[in-house]
């Protein structure tokens, strides 16, 4: 009898290789040509992605990159890759980690995991909410990976852990951290990035993920319902997404009296653009512009301990 050997492949969204126009335009346009992120024929989205968003959105996103970017590459990559190192030290197992978007693609990632001899592969896509923008279109990803191989190992996959007790009390233990740090603050703004509300309609259930996690959480942590409030951010494009916007939000705290705040992204696994200058940096200046006093980030779990004990207890059932 073959004797089992399994390998994991983490999965995250992925980051352009360098903080330039032409680096993001490559990202952009794999991460933009996805059926799953943008559902417009081809015929109608291929000439305005050519034409007018990747022309004119990696200029912006090159000055936003630019200003998160250390000297070691992109945060996401750096965390991603202690995630990867601290797992696989833990596991004592072969370990990769692979982008839906970018480098090192999931299709290196997975060659590299089958030269080792594998044939049991757990897939953990590091999205703890469900949603077919992100989760399913790792699906899609390991299908075409998979498709020109004559040999496939067992396929263990993580769809999420949006409730995962585990997850919840690492999660609690950063926000306890930071009370105790910085001191309780006015509001626990729980901020997750949205998706169009359409998707919702068409049965992603996405929103509800949040919605454990949020409960979740604020039960752990014993919070009022005037201590807390959810919001999401990043909407790209015109159609309606999730509400409420965390941007319209902050704008309007400062005003009902609440003048100090934490803030925390339980949907990023790794602090990336999104959570670093969105969050940290531009909602944090609006929120003082508005009059508000005091904000705190929370930062993303990363490398963090109690995250990587979640995610070996999360793969320790599949070994």
């Amino acid at each position: 009898m073959k004797t089992s050997k399994a390998g994991v492949l983490l999965v995250n969204l992925g980051s352009p290789d360098a903080p330039t126009r032409k680096a993001i335009k490559r990202y952009l346009r794999q991460f933009l040509s996805d059926k799953r992120i943008i559902d417009i024929p081809a015929w109608i989205w291929w000439p305005i992605l050519n034409s007018i968003v990747l022309p004119f959105r990696s200029i912006y996103l090159s000055k936003m990159y630019s200003s998160i970017w250390r000297k070691e590459g992109s945060p996401l990559m750096i965390y991603s890759k202690n995630q990867r190192d601290a797992l696989a030290a833990m596991l004592n197992l072969p370990v990769e980690i692979g982008m839906n978007y970018g480098n090192p693609s999931i299709k290196s990632s997975i060659d590299k995991l089958m030269l080792q001899g594998i044939n049991r592969l757990i897939v953990l896509p590091l999205y703890p909410q469900f949603s077919s923008a992100t989760v399913a279109s790792v699906w899609d990803s390991l299908y075409k990976v998979f498709k020109n191989y004559k040999s496939l190992p067992n396929i263990c996959f993580i769809r999420d852990y949006a409730d995962h007790p585990a997850y919840i009390n690492a999660l609690k233990i950063c926000i306890n951290r930071s009370f105790k740090k910085h001191g309780k603050p006015d509001l626990l703004l729980i901020s997750y990035h949205g998706i169009p509300k359409r998707l919702v309609n068409e049965g992603d259930d996405y929103f509800q993920r949040c919605l454990d996690t949020t409960n979740a959480l604020v039960k752990e942590l014993k919070l009022k319902e005037n201590q807390f409030t959810l919001a999401f951010q990043s909407r790209f494009g015109y159609e309606p997404w999730l509400t409420p916007y965390i941007d319209k939000i902050i704008q309007t705290l400062p005003a009902k009296g609440i003048k100090y705040i934490h803030v925390i992204s339980p949907g990023f696994s790794c602090d990336c653009l999104e959570t670093l200058e969105e969050l940290d940096s531009r909602n944090r200046n609006d929120f003082i512009k508005a009059g508000g006093q005091r904000f705190e980030y929370i930062p993303a779990l990363n490398a963090e301990n109690t995250h990587i004990d979640m995610m070996c207890q999360l793969i320790d059932k599949f070994l």
